[in-house]
């Protein structure tokens, strides 16, 4: 039996990937719109309201004006947005949070995907503070680099059209300057974290990829714990998982540097624990495609889930 999906937004950065990684399964029936017909709220109230399961890959706004258009109690939603990924009702979609979570997406007719940062962030810093390991109350500071797809459409025009001067010659840059970013709340709720942490993102001069590192002075943690705990804890917390990865400590150890674009095309996210035991002083990083399992790859691991199949189904 095929499942009847929708992406409502199909035509964005996200939209693209998720309709590139569908539309050779024989098990889904993509619903189309034609390009006058995107913008109308009738036509994608029809839409919505003829599937199985809507992906939303808008705007916030747009996705909870799709989300009201919504009255079929049968058709499930998998929110891209910002929207709803703090909002009660939704369950977050990250299947490797805890081990009950991809049985609650399962059973979800509302399921919010997260954000390509916050994913990464709550994947290191959750299973820290739920161990016991890093206090909720601790100051936590982020850094982050993502290709210059993580900001749509805009952004790969500027840096793609030769034509332009804005960013054709810029290699890197750093934003979100004021200390505010979209996915802070995202971080600071599912981490656990009680206040946000300070987050620094940056874009670089390549189009996919992503390097998000949580340095911690092991020193100011209660009991000063090692190196060995804080890998020990991540390690365990995904010992099952299938897409999210902790590099052996010997194997991180050995790195002469570590590539944002190293997991491009693929759904997994990679973490790493670097460590200076003489200064006590560790780095946890995770590297993903910010468009694989930072967006798209992740819809997809979660509409599989939601429609009862292999969350592995069309995924590398």
């Amino acid at each position: 039996m095929t499942a009847r999906i929708f992406i409502d937004g199909e035509v964005g950065t996200t939209g693209l990937q998720i309709r590139a990684r569908l539309a050779e399964r024989a098990d889904i029936e993509l619903v189309s719109l034609g390009e006058a017909e995107r913008k109308d709220a009738g036509a994608r109230a029809e839409a919505l309201n003829s599937v199985d399961l809507a992906i939303l890959c808008l705007p916030d706004d747009a996705a909870r004006e799709a989300v009201s258009l919504v009255e079929n109690p049968d058709t499930r939603i998998i929110d891209a947005s910002t929207a709803h990924r703090t909002a009660e009702g939704w369950t977050y979609g990250f299947p490797e949070y805890m081990a009950a979570q991809p049985g609650a997406i399962r059973a979800s007719k509302r399921v919010s995907n997260p954000g390509c940062y916050a994913l990464t962030s709550v994947a290191m810093l959750h299973p820290l503070i739920a161990a016991g390991l890093l206090p909720a109350g601790h100051a936590v500071t982020l850094n982050a680099v993502s290709g210059y797809s993580g900001g749509g459409k805009g952004l790969i025009a500027a840096f793609e059209d030769t034509e332009s001067d804005d960013y054709t010659e810029v290699p890197f840059f750093a934003y979100s300057l004021n200390l505010e970013h979209k996915h802070l709340p995202e971080i600071t709720r599912w981490s656990g974290l009680q206040r946000p942490p300070l987050f620094v993102p940056s874009v670089g001069r390549f189009a996919q990829g992503m390097i998000v590192q949580a340095p911690l002075q092991l020193w100011d943690l209660p009991g000063a714990p090692a190196a060995v705990d804080i890998h020990a804890a991540l390690a365990v917390h995904y010992s099952d998982c299938r897409f999210v990865t902790v590099a052996g400590l010997e194997e991180s150890e050995g790195l002469a540097r570590l590539e944002p674009e190293s997991l491009n095309g693929t759904n997994t996210l990679s973490l790493h624990v670097f460590a200076n035991a003489g200064r006590e002083q560790a780095l946890i990083a995770g590297v993903l495609d910010n468009l694989g399992k930072g967006a798209s790859g992740q819809a997809v691991q979660n509409m599989n889930l939601m429609l009862g199949l292999d969350e592995g189904t069309g995924l590398v």
